[in-house]
């Protein structure tokens, strides 16, 4: 994420291509003042693993059988986080779409360079956007941009309709089609799961949908170059996501991720074919505390590159992002959070560099402050 008022932008080069030149030392500005370790087991109790929901088994049975709305609760509240299998996404089409952005890191460094995000924007590509002089670079590029709704989309990123500005975007590279479906089936994935999960935590699904369907969408490609002192950086700075829900997909077998979990890192090994569905802070706030927005982050890896794909599902741009009304009426419990236009929210969260949950502590009403 990024500050619309940055201080510097590390785009003058790639890391991708720095990384390649790399023999022992990576530059100061790579190098983490201190990480917290990641958890190793001793031997006694097996390392902890992520939930896994079968997308199915949930549908199925849903109408007869409520602990599975129940477990989906418990795991949004105890976790935040779960591998998402049997989704429904044809695998033919998510093989497709890892083949595209693979495609776009193997572009030469001139081509990718097109796309760099100028002062003041967030969108495109290249490296951390700085809050300071002295802050820290995350090892890592990506490619960030604004999906939906369509007239917010930047045209030499992601046209909306087949017209001249497709030679001079993204899409001279990539397959239209592809991205195109990729974003129609996990946007309808994405309602599915924002009914199920609100209707866990008694949210009116009306009051779900009146915020979320065809909210605002983004998607972010991140390329981890390998490491020479990979415990030196990190690739991701710990955060929760500022959304309501993000889908990832991992593009290649070379872990990384990381969750925190009763203050302890816990690496998340992957599922063949299985998304990893974040709760972000927007839930939280939403669900009025019960949800837990998952605090997470990425290590990077010394002899391999590793590849993501974050498509965020957000409200409305003129939506109000608060408390549920619904939750509120039947739980009788007064607010924790307070309530903001989402475009305001948004603004306010690229104010600030990624900290950990310090955006969703803001968020909290404070003693004695009105709503």
């Amino acid at each position: 994420m990024a500050s619309s008022h940055p201080v510097e932008q590390c785009h003058d080069r790639s890391l991708q291509e720095l990384a390649k030149g790399l023999q022992q030392e990576v530059p100061h500005r790579y190098v983490q003042d201190q990480r917290e370790p990641t958890y190793v087991s001793d031997g006694t109790l097996p390392l902890p693993s992520i939930p896994v929901i079968d997308m199915y088994e949930l549908i199925k049975i849903l109408g007869s059988d409520m602990d599975q709305l129940k477990n989906l609760r418990s795991i949004c509240k105890e976790w935040g986080i779960f591998q998402l299998v049997n989704h429904g996404v044809d695998k033919l089409l998510v093989e497709k779409m890892k083949k595209e952005i693979v495609k776009f890191f193997d572009m030469p460094l001139k081509e990718k360079l097109k796309y760099t995000f100028e002062g003041g924007e967030y969108q495109g590509y290249g490296q951390t956007i700085l809050h300071a002089q002295d802050q820290k670079v995350d090892w890592a590029d990506r490619f960030y941009m604004i999906t939906n709704p369509l007239h917010r989309r930047k045209s030499n990123l992601l046209p909306i309709l087949d017209n001249w500005f497709r030679c001079l975007s993204l899409f001279s590279f990539f397959n239209r089609d592809t991205m195109e479906n990729y974003l129609q089936e996990l946007q309808k994935l994405s309602m599915t799961l924002f009914c199920l999960i609100g209707q866990a935590v008694d949210i009116d699904n009306l009051e779900m949908m009146d915020a979320f369907d065809d909210g605002m969408q983004s998607v972010r490609m991140t390329y981890y170059p390998p490491c020479p002192q990979p415990d030196l950086v990190i690739g991701l700075t710990p955060h929760s996501d500022a959304a309501g829900i993000t889908i990832l997909l991992q593009i290649n077998d070379v872990n990384g991720l990381e969750v925190k979990k009763d203050g302890v890192w816990i690496p998340v090994n992957f599922i063949p074919d299985a998304f990893i569905v974040n709760v972000g802070d927007i839930l939280e706030i939403m669900s009025n505390g019960v949800y837990n927005s998952i605090e997470h982050r990425a290590t990077v890896n010394r002899q391999r590159e590793r590849i993501s794909f974050a498509m965020f599902f957000n409200p409305k741009f003129e939506a109000q992002v608060g408390p549920a009304k619904t939750l509120l009426s039947k739980t009788g419990n007064p607010p924790l959070f307070k309530t903001l236009n989402m475009e305001q929210y948004l603004k306010d969260f690229f104010s600030r560099k990624l900290n950990g949950k310090t955006f969703l502590e803001n968020m909290k009403i404070g003693k004695g402050e009105a709503q």
